[in-house]
């Protein structure tokens, strides 16, 4: 009998785009499809509702497989990343303890971060004491450029012995980022110190095939409120430069692109952060290219990931070790070179032994239980994300030409080009984290209602810092919500909002459940109640509760009554506030009813105008 191969469903007849248009559109009932189905980003492009194979047609390295130019698909043919955790170094043996610990639970990359000043003095006998070189990889990061620059002889001396391609160590010597786009020049006036610096390491470690000299600190932008397009840009134009200022001071393009490592922030927006990544290896690798190098290799990308610390929150701090386990699976799935999950507490506290634990176990289940180490670019040739990573490319393409139109990035930076890109970004988050149209969960919606902040987070400084200088400063989403919550917890008052359902009960106990969750997002302790057959019992139910705010939950038919007679029982012993948006809002206004809070409410100023009210 004839064996005989038939592609799945062919019996099927195809369905055209214009078909699935149609149908949709019949869905829709009249709807607007760009307003309902489309996604309106951030990052210069839009996102459609479904992908098919003829939108893959313009794609030119499809054909391309994990480990070949250009590196869509990953730099290897596996998909091993290393699992990183840093020690802050302080004392040398207790970081050389700590660090032998970590060693025998699962670690493969360990980074050391030195002070300012203290990396260039450390004893790197006792801080490597047992540390075998050729089981781990060792990054040491800091931001004196000289002080990193010793350190590294000393290390480079003390592993003389050792085989050269066998020694993995990254030193993040970055002074474009770490000074220039952190604290506005470089710690050694034009910037010239500091690249003959790294060119003379650059150099000094031409032999050793894995030992990296810069590390493009790219995740700065991210944590500074920027677009994954913004990241990638001008990530991108900051290591173009270094490759510039190496090669003008005799380094090949060869050499000077492998001494090149990349951190890049990991966000939970899942997809696009797989996208992300690819792209990365794209342009990177084109931008090597484009110098002629003798091997392909030399083009490749190595990108660690680190869990954003922009999105983290003090408040429900748990919630963080579920953001870090998402933000996780996308570099995983991405095909990153090593990730670090930062513990949950990050954002307040020195991390726990129990905190980093979490955090190291949570790559270790993606590895070892999840198996996401078992496959290469699992995301390839999915409609979808190969159309995110092409859109994603192009605009990090036509931002780093722009960049590089003003001279590059430190002249695009002195002019002030790219921390405007970066603040009006951010601005943009905060006005969606404000609204709610960005969730960040705990602190803007679906507070923890009980919960008090802790000795920990109220020693924590969550204002944000206001800067007009020409610099990037890194801050969380979440700041200007916690911040509010905090003067609740820090003033010794405990106000309360109390919950008036009346009227229609479906609408009665929906609004309530929002106007819970709009309170207690200010730490403004809530009183639910299911229903109250009568406005007078209500009204009885709230004085009696000493609540400082009554909200009245009923439907928009209902209040035209229902809050004027609230109002009238009421009096002056209570704010009174409307949930919703009714019709009949201007009718009430004239009786002196002027609080609405409804789902197109800036939350963030609502709050804050009550507490002011409450003398908070």
């Amino acid at each position: 009998m004839a064996n005989t191969k038939e592609k799945l469903f062919t019996e099927f007849p195809p369905v055209t785009t214009e078909q699935w248009e149609a149908v949709i559109t019949t869905d829709l009932k009249g709807a607007d499809y760009e307003r309902k189905l489309v996604w309106k980003t951030g990052e210069g492009f839009n996102v459609r509702p479904y992908y098919r194979a003829e939108n893959l047609a313009e794609v030119e390295y499809l054909g391309a497989q994990p480990g070949e130019f250009p590196y869509v698909r990953g730099i290897s043919k596996d998909n091993t990343w290393r699992v990183h955790q840093t020690i802050s170094v302080k004392c040398a043996e207790c970081a050389n303890e700590t660090a032998l610990k970590l060693l025998n639970s699962g670690i493969d990359s360990l980074g050391f971060c030195f002070c300012e000043s203290c990396a260039a003095d450390i004893d790197v006998d006792v801080l490597l004491k047992d540390i075998v070189p050729t089981a781990v990889e060792l990054t040491f990061c800091g931001s004196n450029v000289q002080g990193l620059a010793t350190l590294a002889k000393k290390v480079l001396a003390k592993y003389a012995d050792v085989e050269k391609d066998a020694l993995r160590l990254n030193f993040c010597i970055d002074p474009i980022m770490k000074d220039l786009s952190t604290k506005g020049d470089f710690c050694c006036g034009t910037g010239d110190e500091c690249f003959d610096t790294i060119a003379e390491l650059a150099k000094a470690t031409a032999e050793y095939k894995r030992v990296k000299v810069v590390n493009v600190s790219g995740a700065t932008f991210s944590n500074s409120g920027s677009t994954i397009v913004e990241e990638l840009g001008f990530t991108l134009a900051a290591a173009h430069e270094y490759l510039v200022k190496l090669m003008e001071r005799g380094l090949s393009i060869d050499e000077a692109a492998r001494k090149i490592r990349f951190t890049f922030a990991v966000t939970a927006n899942y997809f696009m952060e797989m996208a992300k990544f690819r792209a990365a290896r794209l342009l990177w690798a084109n931008i090597v290219k484009a110098y002629n190098p003798t091997k392909d290799c030399s083009a490749k990308m190595i990108a660690h990931a680190v869990t954003s610390t922009w999105n983290q929150t003090v408040y429900d701090p748990y919630v963080n070790m579920l953001r870090g386990t998402t933000e996780a699976m996308s570099a995983a799935i991405a095909g990153v070179h090593s990730l670090e999950v930062l513990p949950f507490d990050y954002a307040f506290e020195p991390a726990t032994e129990f905190s980093a634990r979490i955090a190291r176990n949570t790559q270790l289940l993606l590895k070892h239980e999840s198996h996401f180490d078992q496959v290469v670019d699992p995301a390839g040739g999915s409609y979808f994300i190969e159309t995110l990573t092409k859109n994603i490319a192009t605009e990090a393409w036509a931002l780093f030409r722009e960049v590089e139109d003003k001279g590059g990035y430190i002249a695009a930076f002195r002019e002030g080009f790219i921390v405007e890109r970066v603040k009006a970004s951010a601005a943009a988050k905060d006005k969606s984290i404000a609204t709610r149209r960005l969730i960040l969960l705990g602190a803007n919606q679906y507070p923890n209602f009980t919960e008090v902040a802790d000795e920990a987070i109220k020693e924590c400084a969550v204002e944000r810092k206001s800067c007009d200088a020409n610099v990037l400063v890194p801050y969380r989403g979440a700041m200007a919500f916690e911040d509010m919550r905090l003067k609740v917890d820090r003033s010794g008052k405990t106000p309360k909002a109390f919950m008036l359902t009346c009227g229609t009960l479906g609408m009665a106990r929906a609004r309530a459940q929002f106007s819970c969750n709009f309170f207690a997002c200010a730490g403004i302790r809530v009183e639910d109640n299911t229903f109250f057959k009568s406005i007078e019992e209500g009204v009885e139910a709230a004085l009696a509760s000493k609540a400082e705010i009554v909200v009245v939950c009923a439907s928009d038919d209902d209040y035209a009554t229902a809050a004027p007679r609230v109002k009238e029982l009421l009096g002056d012993k209570a704010i009174l506030v409307v949930a919703g948006a009714p019709a009949c809002a201007a009718e009430l206004e004239a009786q002196g009813i002027t609080n609405f809070i409804n789902v197109k409410s800036n939350v963030l100023e609502t709050l804050k105008d009550y507490l002011k009210k409450l003398g908070i």
